[in-house]
C-alpha cells in the first residue's frame, strides 16, 4: 500500500492554495490518498507547526508522509527538507523550527535537503515562482516519494540531524508540593491552555485527582490569575463555567473552563512569557 499523505498549513481554505497542492499530488499519482491535518495553523507560527506535528503524527499508520508548510522564509536560503523519524514516518517541511518537537520527543533518524533540480514542479509555467513551495516543492516531492518515483535517498543530499533548526523547549520545575511551567500551546476551539508539565511529574510532586489546587498564572512576571482550581481527569467533574486543571490528550497538565473558554474568560494565552505555578 502506498503511504498516506497528511497536510498541515497556515493557508486556510479561503483561496486556492490547498486545492493547488492537492492537484499537484493527484497529477503525480491519482491513487495517492490525501488527508488534512489542519489548515488553520496561526500564520507564520513555526512553533505551532512543530507542536501539531508532535501532537498527531504518531497516531497515523507507520510510513505516513506528513507535509507541514508554515514557511515565513519561503524563497530564501532556509532548507527545504524531508526528515525520517526513528519510528518510520516522513515529514516534508521547511527546516525552520517546525521539526523541534518531533526531534526532541520522537526522534529523527535522518534528514535530507530537497534537490530542486530534480524534485521541483516543472511544465506548469511556475518555474519563476519563489513564494509557493507548498505546491511546487513540498507537495510535489511528497507525492513523488509516496508514489515510489523516488525513494528517501532520491530526495536530495543528506545533512546532519544536529543541524536541524530548533526552537528552545523550556522544562518545568518540579518540587514537592509545587510545580512551575509555561503554557506551551492552546486548544483554540475550546479555549483550553496546555502546559509543558507531564502528568507523571505532576503526580510525583504530590498532586492527585479531586484536589483543589492553588493556580497562579503570570504574564511577564505579573500575576493575572490566582485562585484555587479543581484538578480532575475530565471536564464533567467541574461545574459549568468553572475553571479546572485536567490531564490532556498528550498526558500533560492543562487548564480549561467547563463548557467555556479558559483563554477568553480570563484573557490568557500561551508562550514562554505565560508562566503557571501549581501549589497544594
Amino acid at each position: 500500500m502506498k503511504p498516506i499523505l497528511v497536510f498541515q498549513t497556515d493557508f486556510t481554505y479561503k483561496e486556492g492554495a490547498v486545492s493547488s497542492m492537492y492537484g499537484v499530488v493527484k497529477t503525480v499519482d491519482r491513487e495517492l490518498e490525501i488527508m488534512d491535518g489542519t489548515h488553520e495553523l496561526p500564520q507564520y507560527d513555526t512553533w505551532s507547526a512543530s507542536y501539531r506535528l508532535y501532537q498527531s503524527l504518531q497516531f497515523w499508520p507507520e510510513g505516513t508522509i506528513y507535509v507541514s508548510v508554515v514557511d515565513p522564509g519561503v524563497g530564501t536560503k532556509r532548507r527545504a527538507c524531508v526528515a525520517k523519524t526513528v519510528d518510520g514516518y516522513y515529514i516534508v517541511t521547511p527546516d525552520n523550527g517546525s521539526l523541534t518537537h518531533v526531534k526532541r520527543f520522537i526522534g529523527i533518524e535522518a534528514v535530507r535537503e530537497i534537490d530542486e533540480s530534480v524534485n521541483r514542479l516543472r511544465g506548469k509555467g511556475t518555474e519563476g515562482v519563489a513564494i509557493f513551495h507548498g505546491r511546487d516543492l513540498f507537495g510535489y516531492t511528497a507525492a513523488r516519494l509516496a508514489s515510489g518515483i523516488i525513494d528517501f535517498e532520491g530526495v536530495g543530499p543528506e545533512y546532519p540531524v544536529e543541524e536541524i533548526v530548533e526552537h528552545e523547549i523550556l522544562e518545568p520545575v518540579i518540587e514537592e508540593g509545587k510545580v512551575q511551567g509555561i503554557f506551551e500551546i492552546n486548544d483554540p476551539n475550546f479555549g483550553n491552555l496546555w502546559t509543558n508539565i507531564p502528568l507523571k511529574a505532576f503526580e510525583e510532586a504530590g498532586f492527585s485527582y479531586g484536589q483543589d489546587v492553588q493556580v497562579t498564572v503570570r504574564h511577564d512576571g505579573k500575576a493575572v490569575f490566582d485562585q484555587k482550581v479543581l484538578f480532575h481527569k475530565s471536564f464533567g467533574y467541574a461545574e459549568k463555567g468553572a475553571p479546572m486543571v485536567y490531564n490532556n490528550e498528550l498526558m500533560k497538565v492543562a487548564l480549561a473552563v467547563s463548557q467555556g473558554s479558559f483563554c477568553e474568560q480570563y484573557g490568557l494565552s500561551y508562550g514562554p512569557e505565560w508562566t503557571v505555578e501549581f501549589v497544594h
